[in-house]
């Protein structure tokens, strides 16, 4: 019988640091077969990622592994990875195993064209001319369905999108023709619709190729397609593993059950989501049953009356760079004549793929980028134009919320501080007690202990900084927040309690909200209505539940079709 391509025997990863050791994988064991889509699923910090890197000996020197790690690209010939000597790896990483990483943008050289990357690596491990590897590369890049592949070559990162950075990313990695992929969460930021397109991608090559593939992920929904295994990591350990269809049919863990069940997709609008603690602590918690706020259905009715906020045929235009010969070439329009409401205690979700206009639609409502045209009218004064000491009196009841929490936080300084900022900047409480006080008791309401006031961000996880500027956005008590693209980045499981946390803080505080984000199934959970933005225009706009149920544009038909592991809802 031949061996598999990847024997993993009780792999054990720990590292020491000022005298404690930490063990990050404990005593993990599976494998992969040539031609077989091995999904490896678990939250941030489950072991799945460092397991990985172990394949290729990419861990920092200090980390300690134990087991085996047993390679077969003939069914043959095995080869223990961890007895590998730097050279034996060199010739291995790239040409045996290739990896592609999450963010492409970090993975590539800013100042090398794809081409002249791809060709490096053809020219290193197959002894290709420069020539032979530039024919290779096009070809590469036709394969991955790259649009315009000869002028691609000559392409810098910082000209293509993100999920076009991944196909060169996915191409680089097929470019040696490897017995083995391991792809770490390579969809994990970019659109529903290119999510979709680079799983069927791998999907494609791997099938064309007779390839082994590792896929990471922390979305169950995002393998239930593509897998023919699903390995569930967590806390180290592997706790469930078999074939795609056995576990997400009848998945035995409780932690298994947990990442399918905290799928936005798989719950009506106004019962709380069930989190991972729900299911880990023995007996899932009866709070997921509960409405998780009392308007959740309503919010748009009760207030139909007073609106709040009046788009006018907003347009924003970025003018284009001149060229070599002084021509000044058109404009381009980021947002087109949209115009739209929202009315008061309303949650309006905006939804669309990366540039289509939603957060310069975002950032210019909130008078960071100034519009060409039309009207923003807040509280029955147009805001569009305003001076800016007038702006500035104003801020206090616009906030918004970003996307990336640890980009958003000065890391020189305490969560506290941080928080207590714009309530010195506003002048708001007599005293530095009782700013503090405040901080504590915004805390609290994030579900943050107040004992977290003097740490810094670094110290926290990734749903731990968001929870932390929600709260410095409500610090101010606004009348209006902006929630921009807030959970894309986060694990399912954390995503759901920031859910939680925006609907619970939504009734006590009262506050109007737009929430932006590519993926329509959240939209739909938090939303009362959804506007769906493509190519600077509003193209369909109604009721949450309407539009996911019944749409009638075809591009929301498409961003609908592209949620991953629809077909699961309403199994939990």
């Amino acid at each position: 019988m031949p061996a598999p391509l990847l024997d993993i025997k009780n792999l054990s990863i720990s590292f020491t640091s000022d005298g404690e050791t930490t063990t990050a994988v404990h005593n993990s064991t599976f494998t992969v077969e040539a031609g077989q889509i091995v999904a490896v699923v678990g939250e941030s910090g489950s072991g799945k990622s460092i397991t990985s890197l172990s394949i290729l000996q990419l861990l920092p020197k200090q980390a300690v592994v134990k087991g085996q790690l047993l390679f077969s690209k003939n069914g043959r010939d095995v080869i223990d990875l961890t007895q590998c000597s730097p050279v034996e790896m060199g010739s291995i990483r790239g040409s045996d195993i290739a990896m592609i990483f999450q963010e492409p943008m970090t993975s590539l050289n800013t100042v090398l064209t794809f081409g002249h990357q791809v060709m490096v690596a053809l020219q290193l491990h197959k002894k290709m001319s420069r020539a032979a590897a530039k024919q290779k590369t096009i070809e590469l890049f036709e394969k991955v369905k790259l649009p315009n592949p000869e002028a691609m070559v000559n392409r810098y990162p910082h000209q293509l999108s993100g999920g076009q950075k991944q196909r060169v990313m996915i191409a680089m990695a097929m470019s040696c023709d490897p017995c083995l992929l391991i792809a770490d969460e390579p969809t994990t930021a970019l659109d529903v619709t290119v999510q979709k397109t680079i799983l069927e991608l791998i999907k494609e090559l791997q099938q064309q190729n007779n390839m082994g593939v590792i896929l990471i992920t922390h979305d169950l929904g995002v393998v239930a397609d593509v897998a023919d295994k699903i390995v569930v990591m967590y806390k180290g350990e592997i706790v469930e593993q078999g074939t795609a269809r056995e576990v997400m049919q009848h998945p035995q863990h409780n932690y298994t059950k947990a990442l399918l069940a905290c799928r936005p997709a798989n719950h009506p609008k106004g019962k709380r989501l069930p989190v991972i603690s729900d299911f880990t602590d023995g007996v899932k918690n009866n709070k997921q049953a509960e409405p998780a706020f009392v308007s959740s259905n309503t919010g748009s009715e009760k207030d139909k009356s007073s609106t709040i906020l009046r788009v006018e045929n907003l347009s924003v235009e970025f003018a284009g760079r001149r060229s070599l010969f002084g021509k000044h070439p058109a404009a381009f329009k980021a947002v087109n004549d949209v115009s739209f409401t929202v009315a008061k205690g309303e949650t309006v979700g905006l939804v669309g793929e990366s540039g289509c206009g939603k957060t310069t639609l975002g950032r210019a409502l909130l008078q960071l980028i100034n519009p060409t045209a039309g009207r923003i009218i807040l509280n029955g004064q147009d805001i569009a134009g305003l001076p800016a000491a007038d702006m500035r009196r104003l801020r206090k009841d616009l906030q918004i919320v970003f996307q990336d929490p640890y980009g958003s936080l000065n890391p020189r300084i305490t969560i506290g501080s941080a928080i207590m900022e714009p309530l010195k900047v506003h002048g708001l409480l007599n005293t530095p007690k009782q700013r503090r006080e405040k901080v504590m008791e915004l805390l609290e309401k994030v579900s943050l202990d107040t004992s977290h006031f003097n740490r810094y961000p670094h110290q926290f996880s990734g749903g731990q900084r968001q929870r932390i500027c929600i709260a410095r956005a409500l610090a101010l008590n606004p009348a209006f927040l902006i929630f921009d693209e807030s959970v894309s980045a986060l694990d399912v499981s954390v995503q759901a309690q920031v859910l939680n946390l925006i609907n619970d803080l939504k009734e006590m505080f009262g506050f109007t909200a737009i929430f932006i984000s590519h993926d329509l199934s959240v939209v739909r959970y938090i939303s009362n209505r959804i506007l769906v933005m493509s190519k600077g225009q509003i193209v369909e706009t109604g009721d949450a539940e309407e539009i996911y149920n019944n749409p009638q544009n075809a591009y929301t038909k498409t961003l609908i079709d592209a949620i991953p592991g629809k077909q699961l809802a309403g199994m939990y």
